[in-house]
């Protein structure tokens, strides 16, 4: 039975309240925050949360987005030992590369604190769990007490940060608040949502094993995609740190900071609710056109009112919450408005390509996105130019992709 428009609208609301607290507590912090740090220890810990991001994709083998479809317990079950046991694996084996590359003298991971390294793992196995946990509550409709733990992790990490810093911990302070709020939110989602326990193994099971053949689409094609997704959406800020230092990456980690946080906020929510009502209606008709051009309106509405705030005053707006020594991250955010624009529309979408099982056409879309950003911060140009050629790059590419979700979703295939 398809879910009506007025319980959908409920379920975002739902999901959007929790989203709502779990970024304003960390976009309330930044003022402090960029008073209290300098912008190279911003960007010290946006360079190590990024290696984070990108492992934790690895880690979970894009199987959360298996679980909505795929939402029988002893399959769930399968789903959390399957992707507990390569978060491990992944932890220990990420955790030791880089530690004997620090001693033998890997230039690239001077910048980095012994502190980091040696913590890189563990927060991979945190995002990469809670990631899972959190998957299985929307497969369940649990928003509200999916909500809950994001709160209070976002809470944990801010206050925790800001408590360090105080007493003096300095750059270390962000790492160490980033861990404890990972560590707290896991456990308060594993307490509201209660997921099937799965025993760790040292080897996966035969049935684990199978889990892994069933579900073969999501690690042969979602996987590399998503993983191209992340590494585009980082790859700037370590070509930038790159090129022009640790001071334009840090201006850099602030501007995406802040970009970032309408798609976390909104986006990220209506995705949690689209993702469940586009299967129901996939499996029911066949297609899921009539919610596709639904979620699409919502979203171009939700979306032009802050797009033009930061297009036309980003500047002035960086400079009074984050004081005058972040005017210029204002000045990127003007540059990147209307491609944060077209991702946060065109991002809770891309399920769609999961639904209709068209993850090979989202990956070779990936791939040129991943060519453009490459070449385009490859180039010999000024950091203002490099931002300006990503950005439109970028933008005709996300037309482009647009376009073929909305094609996916009027494809005549059942959901397996």
């Amino acid at each position: 039975m398809n879910m009506s428009r007025s319980e959908f609208r409920k379920n975002v609301a739902t999901v959007m309240a929790g989203a709502t607290g779990a970024q304003a507590v960390p976009l309330l912090a930044a003022p402090l925050l960029t008073r209290m740090c300098t912008p190279a220890d911003i960007g010290t810990f946006s360079v190590w949360l990024g290696i984070v991001a990108v492992a934790s994709i690895v880690a979970t083998l894009r199987f959360e987005a298996a679980m909505v479809l795929d939402h029988g317990k002893r399959q769930q079950r399968l789903c959390f030992g399957v992707v507990g046991y390569c978060a491990s694996l992944l932890a220990v084996a990420l955790t030791a590369s880089l530690v004997l590359a620090r001693l033998a003298g890997v230039p690239a991971l001077n910048p980095m604190p012994w502190f980091g390294l040696l913590t890189v793992g563990l927060a991979t196995w945190l995002t990469a769990t809670t990631q899972t946990t959190l998957a299985f509550a929307a497969s369940h409709k649990l928003f509200d007490k999916a909500a809950k733990a994001k709160v209070l992790a976002a809470a944990t990490i801010a206050v925790t940060q800001l408590a360090l810093l105080y007493a003096g911990l300095e750059g270390a302070a962000l790492l160490a608040g980033q861990l404890i709020g990972l560590g707290a939110g896991l456990y308060a989602a594993r307490l509201l949502v209660s997921p099937p326990a799965a025993r760790l193994r040292l080897t996966l099971s035969t049935a684990q094993r199978g889990y892994l053949v069933k579900h073969r689409a999501f690690w042969r094609y979602s996987l590399p995609s998503s993983l191209l997704n992340t590494l585009v959406g980082q790859l700037p800020l370590f070509m930038i740190g790159f090129h022009h230092g640790a001071l334009a990456a840090g201006l850099f980690a602030l501007t995406q900071r802040v970009l970032n946080a309408p798609i976390a906020l909104i986006a990220a929510s209506v995705l949690d609710v689209f993702k469940r009502q586009a299967v129901h209606e996939f499996q029911a008709a066949g297609h899921c056109r009539d919610i596709y051009r639904a979620t699409l309106k919502t979203l171009l509405l939700l979306g032009i009112g802050p797009a033009l705030v930061l297009g036309l005053f980003s500047p002035q707006l960086f400079s009074w919450v984050f004081g005058p020594e972040w005017r210029p991250a204002g000045e990127l955010a003007r540059i990147l408005a209307p491609l944060c624009f077209l991702n946060f529309v065109a991002s809770p979408l891309s399920y769609v390509f999961f639904v209709a099982g068209k993850q090979k056409v989202e990956l070779l879309w990936q791939v040129a996105l991943f060519v453009v950003t490459v070449a385009v911060f490859m180039a010999p140009l000024s950091l203002h130019d490099s931002l300006l050629g990503y950005a439109i790059g970028r933008s005709l590419l996300y037309v482009v992709y647009l376009y073929m979700s909305h094609q996916c979703s009027g494809a005549a295939r059942a959901v397996a």
